[in-house]
């Protein structure tokens, strides 16, 4: 789905992720892409609290499943940050860069 179109494609985004949990909730990481195409979706909107409940859900999933240095954690923590300072968070997104995503 094309970016430029983000009110179209959330319903056809949030559609896939229910897809993803009622018939293959066996399979985490699918799930959490699903759920990271709502959220960066939801960006696009401008809903940015909504994004941002889905993005700390999805960091916080992957530093369990995955550890802090692996890739897919590190740019779901990007993508967190850059929503904290979306939402003028600027101490937290700090936080989190500094102390999380950087050592």
């Amino acid at each position: 789905l094309r970016p430029s179109r983000p009110k179209e494609a959330l319903p056809v985004y949030e559609a896939n992720l229910a897809l993803e949990r009622r018939y293959w909730s066996h399979d985490e990481a699918n799930i959490l892409i699903a759920q990271s195409n709502v959220a960066s979706c939801l960006s696009n909107l401008g809903r940015h609290d909504e994004a941002l409940v889905l993005e700390r859900a999805l960091y916080a999933r992957r530093m369990e499943l995955l550890g802090a240095s692996h890739m897919r954690t590190i740019l779901t923590g990007l993508n967190l940050s850059c929503s904290l300072f979306r939402l003028d968070r600027w101490d937290e997104a700090r936080t989190l860069t500094r102390d999380q995503l950087l050592p």
